[in-house]
């Protein structure tokens, strides 16, 4: 068994997310990748692998369970496009189209060697739903039915920059730390938050959630 495999296998467990070898794999490859670029490039802060299993994948994998109950809500199965803005090393982006083939994932981020290395990424792990794009978010006008993010910006800035992004019935999904109650107060006028989802990270002694907002509809 490959070092980190067990910790990962058990916190899928924990997750209640069942994926096929392969995809564990993919994931151990991919903490693998981002340890090695983050030598040269500095991708992330974080460069120990037991944390980097906590405070990457597993706080990314806590999102997959609920975005597919999303998508299967909104009755969006194969094609559905995700944007993951601000993506830094592809998280959650990378993990989510590890986890949901179905899912078309396009990662943004105004870092170009960022960029490049989602772009080798979905080379090395075999991701053929899976981009790398480097703009500013602002720049994109093609429709996406999610639009998500982890520790990027405030709620009205995140929401402000990619409104143009957002398909006309698409959801942001932002993952937070704590209920961000003054975040979401200070949202426009016309976004509003419909769900905010409390998260349980395996191993990891904080507080998460996502915040689910669209565009507020017209009385």
């Amino acid at each position: 068994m490959r070092a980190g495999e067990q910790d990962l296998r058990a916190g899928l467990r924990a997750l209640q997310l069942e994926l096929g070898d392969g995809q564990v794999g993919q994931l151990l490859d991919y903490q693998d990748l981002i340890g090695k670029w983050t030598k040269v490039y500095n991708l992330t802060a974080v460069r120990d692998p037991v944390e980097m299993l906590t405070h990457h994948l597993l706080d990314s994998l806590a999102a997959v369970l609920p975005l597919r109950r999303h998508l299967q809500k909104a009755g969006l199965g194969q094609g559905a496009r995700l944007l993951d803005v601000g993506s830094g090393a592809g998280l959650p982006g990378v993990v989510i189209a590890i986890c949901c083939p179905e899912v078309a994932v396009t990662c943004v981020d105004t870092v170009a060697k960022k960029a490049a290395f989602i772009r080798q990424a979905a080379l090395a792990l075999k991701l053929p739903n899976l981009s790398g794009l480097h703009a500013r978010v602002e720049t994109i006008a093609t429709p996406f039915e999610v639009i998500c993010s982890r520790a990027f910006a405030s709620l009205a800035d995140f929401s402000n920059w990619s409104v143009d992004a957002l398909a006309p019935q698409g959801a942001w999904m932002a993952l937070k730390g704590k209920h961000p109650a003054d975040e979401i107060a200070a949202l426009p006028a016309g976004t509003e938050v419909f769900h905010v989802e409390q998260l349980q990270v395996p191993r990891l002694d904080a507080e998460r959630c996502i915040v689910w907002m669209r565009k507020k509809t017209a009385p």
